[in-house]
């Protein structure tokens, strides 16, 4: 099915994943519209993109924005709760999202998740993926979900952050014995996966995930190989890795490390039990990109002004 002159809509086309799945559509020659929570801000993509306002609280308003709208590329989420924007209200959100596809006669979503997501998660990042993909089964559109474990690229905050740390201090604080997985995912890969899911019908859901997967302490070893910085690692209680995220948070007015993703990682939440989907190796990225990983700090709060 070649769907490439549908109307599709990219929640969040100005953020991280969204920016790629968005560049691919209007490479594509796909009309291109985005929801966003700042329409008011500077539009990279110009007149290729339609911008349009989130509207979550105008259900009305929200399922005009979806007519006529072949594919909705659903990357709204919040990393942690922040002010009124809670989890249980970005959960609301997202049903109100669906809905409104539903009123719409939209003909697929496509929705960006997280392995580990469930439902009955403790941790509310987790927990609230898991109901927003329950929601989405018994929905009735026809879906795809998708979910990546850590998401890789020239914007990315995690492992940027980290390098900016080892270029900074001598010591590196592990959380627990840092032996618990992660498997990483280029950010173009997350984008092409979702333009293959949405040219299907059939429900699918898959895990987003590349073809290395490393304990913590590998990954940290890594990335002090890959900038020339050697590394000595400090492992400490999660807590109290937890603290010192804190101050140095406070130093850049930032938040550093959530609860949420200190725990999920502990759990081995963000690795795949599945073969790999992506082909995009980190190794071979980061030797790309040795000369300029870490060497400005880069600020989640500055990124959701």
């Amino acid at each position: 099915m070649n769907n490439s002159q549908e109307l599709s809509v990219v929640t969040g086309a100005f953020g991280y994943s969204g920016k790629y799945i968005t560049q691919r559509l209007i490479e594509r020659g796909a009309a291109v519209r985005t929801l966003t929570g700042h329409p008011a801000n500077p539009n990279p993509f110009g007149d290729a993109v339609e911008v349009a306002p989130f509207n979550f609280t105008h259900p009305d308003a929200l399922t005009e924005s979806l007519r006529g709208v072949g594919t909705v590329f659903n990357t709204y989420w919040i990393r942690f709760a922040r002010g009124e924007l809670t989890f249980e209200r970005a959960v609301n959100n997202l049903k109100s999202l669906i809905e409104a596809a539903q009123r719409a006669g939209v003909r697929r979503f496509v929705h960006v998740s997280i392995t580990g997501a469930s439902a009955e998660s403790p941790l509310p990042y987790f927990r609230g993926k898991g109901i927003i993909e329950n929601f989405l089964r018994a929905s009735g559109l026809s879906y795809a979900i998708l979910r990546p474990a850590v998401i890789f690229g020239p914007e990315d905050i995690l492992l940027n952050n980290i390098a900016w740390n080892l270029r900074k201090f001598p010591l590196f604080t592990v959380p627990g014995n840092g032996e618990y997985r992660l498997q990483p995912v280029f950010a173009g890969d997350l984008a092409d996966l979702a333009l293959g899911a949405a040219e299907r019908s059939d429900n699918l859901e898959i895990d987003a995930v590349g073809p290395e997967t490393y304990t913590f302490n590998e990954l940290i070893r890594l990335l002090g190989r890959t900038i020339g910085r050697p590394v000595r690692l400090l492992h400490v209680s999660p807590g109290i890795a937890l603290f010192f995220a804190s101050i140095i948070g406070r130093l850049m007015g930032d938040v550093t490390l959530t609860r949420d993703e200190v725990i999920g990682l502990s759990d081995d939440l963000l690795v795949s039990h599945s073969a790999p989907t992506a082909p995009a190796r980190l190794s071979e990225w980061l030797a790309r990109n040795a000369l300029t990983l870490g060497v400005h700090y880069a600020s989640e709060l500055a990124r959701r002004a």
